[in-house]
């Protein structure tokens, strides 16, 4: 099969001729209809530093996909040869602490796709019965394709009610992006997205954001403050990682509101946590992937019902053999979510 490889430490990929994955007891064998670029598929391929000390050589990256099954394990029981499945990522063992209290997110012996097992930038891939999602039929496959990213910004949203509630996402990424369209669909009041590039904001406004701020041009705190009476907003998503977004949001976030994080930080940040947190009474919440399968079941049913309409963010659809102008293209912040096919 055609498979897209980090064959070697160091920036770039290769496109190889693999073998099939043979399928054990337990798994399934999926061939992939459309799959999508990352942001962690472009640290593998720049090779920075998170990549240099997770990734280990040869391996099939990407993980984002939607595809037919074309054969199962003798012991699987759910999934059947035709059904129009994904995946959730983190494959997790089900037998530590964490995975038997309702909290498989963060599985102590996690195993992530396409970071820690062969992935899904592949004409087929093997995932673990435990971790196919069948997907609704009605979802075309270039939406499908970004269930997983998709579940990331409804986890992050709506980890508390959102609905009647006034929202800063700082971070006009795709996940961002995401979150601005599960942020409308849910309810809320009024929605701010701080970002600095033109073009994602311009997304932004397509997803449903009331007000657009460009950090390089106005200051977020004065604005959003401004803007709620001085109150700050009931409700922050960080989506960026971006130390001067970190900080702000801090100042932007009411007495008593709620910050959800997903942004990963290049480096280590101060805190006031006196002035910041503790005497303003906030909850943070650190997020990572989804909740198995809470998230799942509310990611379906926005796109089943077409609540939440991903069209927007997917600026470009490539073939595989194309993935290096993707990822160029994600590098430069010339596009959002690129779909991909064979």
């Amino acid at each position: 099969m055609k498979a897209v490889m980090k064959t070697k430490p160091g920036p770039g990929l290769e496109i190889v001729d693999a073998p099939i994955p043979e399928v054990g007891p337990h798994d399934v064998l999926i061939k992939v209809i459309k799959n999508s670029i990352c942001g962690t598929d472009v640290h593998i391929y720049t090779w920075d530093e998170w990549a240099a000390s997770r990734i280990k050589p040869p391996i099939i990256f990407g993980h984002e996909f939607v595809g037919e099954v074309v054969e199962v394990g003798k012991e699987v029981r759910s999934i059947n040869p035709g059904d129009y499945v994904s995946a959730e990522t983190h494959i997790f063992c089900g037998h530590c602490y964490l995975c038997r209290t309702g909290q498989a997110h963060i599985c102590s012996n996690v195993k992530i796709l396409g970071v820690d097992v062969n992935g899904a930038f592949a004409e087929y891939v093997k995932v673990p019965e435990q971790n196919v999602w069948k997907t609704d039929p009605s979802i075309p496959p270039e939406i499908a394709s970004l269930q997983e990213p998709f579940g990331n910004a409804v986890y992050t949203a709506l980890v508390e009610d959102i609905t009647a509630k006034t929202v800063a996402i700082f971070g006009g990424g795709p996940i961002g992006l995401m979150a601005v369209g599960v942020a409308r669909a849910s309810g809320a009041d009024r929605i701010f997205l701080i970002e600095p590039h033109s073009f994602r904001l311009s997304l932004g406004e397509k997803m449903g954001a009331d007000r657009l701020i460009n950090p390089e041009k106005d200051n977020p705190i004065e604005v959003i403050l401004d803007e709620t009476d001085g109150l700050g907003v009931d409700v922050v998503l960080e989506m960026s990682g971006a130390e001067p977004a970190i900080q702000q949001m801090f100042k932007v976030i009411r007495n008593g509101g709620r910050i959800s994080m997903l942004g990963i930080p290049k480096k280590k940040i101060a805190v006031d946590f006196a002035e910041d947190i503790i005497f303003k009474g906030i909850r943070i919440y650190g997020i990572t992937g989804r909740k198995i399968f809470e998230t799942w079941y509310q990611t379906t049913s926005f796109l089943a019902t077409g609540k939440v309409d991903l069209t927007p963010i997917i600026t470009h659809q490539l073939k595989i053999d194309e993935i290096e102008k993707g990822m160029d293209l994600l590098i430069k912040k010339e596009a959002a979510k690129i779909v991909m096919s064979f």
